[in-house]
């Protein structure tokens, strides 16, 4: 790739970033980080309850 156009493609993306970034709120971003911290926790106990049900039926496989 040459240095012309590698330098075209980071120009339109710096501004395509820097125009969405300009749109976004300060509410959009805190709306965003508690929804991600939730869905994190929400994943992270689901996975967990799916643990313990593959333990309590792998137990009852090996009584069978």
């Amino acid at each position: 790739m040459s240095q012309s156009v590698s330098h075209i493609r980071f120009s339109i993306l710096g501004g395509t970033a820097s125009s969405v970034w300009m749109r976004i709120s300060s509410e959009d971003l805190i709306k965003t980080a508690i929804m991600a911290a939730f869905g994190a926790v929400v994943s992270y106990l689901v996975s967990l309850l799916v643990k313990c049900i593959h333990k309590r039926l792998k137990r009852l496989k090996l009584k069978d």
